[in-house]
């Protein structure tokens, strides 16, 4: 299982988990992979807490961390993060707003008491709020920076290279990899329409040979979406992917901070429960269907708002449903790899038992070849 990618972490599997959740990062890095902590529901100093505890907790392995860096998002010039929002929010079209209004008292959502009636939802896709959580990450000693959303910035990556920081960047295109390895990332994650999160309109099989002959020479790829076995990861190997990038199949890790709501529903949900919905950040992101999703699609609907400003736009609905224990009927982000979900697992024998079943899997076509 050794790949270059393996020499350039200093890792022994070619395994990166992408996660909200520390322990399930801090756990992954342990076993012998990178987990990755998506920061972009943080503030700057959540960011510095959680980046401190996953320090004390890694036992020295590499980590890295996903700061989201939109290419293409709504604008807004703000001293400070509170003028950033109030001038964000003073985007949002009255239609808009009349409309998450009504659904409020279609899905029967409890009042929010007092302290949170201005609750601003994430404004962390902002450039400027993205720079805060950088300097907070290069604080830290870090492995990698990711960019989920388009080629990081030019500074970015020379930030991160003058400190010994490798870069990775998302791609859904052929091109996207290209337009990556231009501005300079060690690392291209191919990502197929099948992952959970935002996506493309590729899938994984097409996506990961297409970028590996665009790139492949020039950097490691990793394929990304629908991978949670070892088979898996032995088919990504097959594409020519030097390594996996994972998400989905740690949401029900035993580590992981899924409420109970939503976890019981990634248990239960088939392949073909996902749906990819404009409904929560205003790009296309896959996530679980539910009566909110639905909602969007619906003919009455005003369609969604550009990133950032859907996210704040439901912001007050978002806080309603995680205080009453709904939120599995509101947002679940997860891949069509959600129906091979079906326990609560410690993160180390998931990374295991997908290592055990690629090796299984080689020695198997292996032994096949031998005997033709």
């Amino acid at each position: 299982m050794h790949t270059r990618v393996c020499d350039q972490f200093g890792i022994e599997f070619p395994i990166f988990a992408f996660s909200h959740c520390r322990d399930v990062v801090a756990a992954v890095s342990r076993a012998g992979g990178v987990g990755v902590l998506g920061a972009v529901g943080f503030s700057p100093e959540q960011l510095e807490i959680e980046l401190d505890w996953i320090d004390d907790h890694v036992d020295g392995r590499p980590y890295g961390v996903d700061v989201i860096m939109p290419a293409k998002a709504i604008e807004a010039a703000a001293a400070g993060v509170d003028d950033l929002v109030e001038q964000l929010q003073g985007m949002l079209p009255d239609e808009h707003l009349a409309f998450v209004a009504t659904l409020i008292d279609r899905f029967a959502l409890p009042g929010l008491p007092e302290e949170v009636d201005h609750f601003q939802g994430v404004v962390g896709w902002a450039p400027q709020v993205a720079e805060q959580l950088l300097d907070v990450t290069f604080a830290h000693p870090v492995s990698l920076v990711v960019n989920a959303l388009g080629p990081p910035p030019p500074e970015v990556v020379s930030r991160a290279h003058d400190t010994g920081v490798k870069v990775a960047a998302l791609a859904g295109r052929a091109q996207h990899a290209e337009a990556h390895v231009r501005i300079g990332v060690d690392l291209v994650v191919a990502q197929g329409t099948e992952a959970g999160g935002h996506t493309g309109e590729i899938a994984t099989m097409v996506l990961v040979p297409e970028v590996v002959e665009a790139v492949g020479h020039q950097v490691p790829v990793l394929a990304a979406g629908g991978i949670a076995r070892g088979r898996q990861v032995a088919a990504a190997r097959a594409l020519g992917a030097d390594g996996v990038w994972t998400g989905s199949v740690w949401l029900t890790a035993a580590e992981s901070d899924a409420t109970p709501d939503v976890l019981d529903r990634y248990l239960s949900a088939s392949s073909g429960d996902t749906v990819r919905s404009r409904s929560f950040t205003g790009k296309p992101a896959r996530m679980l269907r539910t009566p909110w999703t639905e909602a969007w699609e619906a003919p009455d609907s005003p369609g969604t708002l550009p990133m950032p400003l859907q996210n704040i736009l439901i912001a007050g609905a978002a806080e309603r449903y995680f205080r009453s224990g709904r939120q599995g009927e509101f947002f679940a982000p997860v891949g069509q790899v959600v129906g091979q979900m079906r326990r609560v697992t410690p993160v180390r024998e998931i990374l295991f038992e997908m290592v055990d079943e690629y090796i299984a899997t080689v020695s198997g076509l292996s032994t096949e070849l031998e005997r033709s």
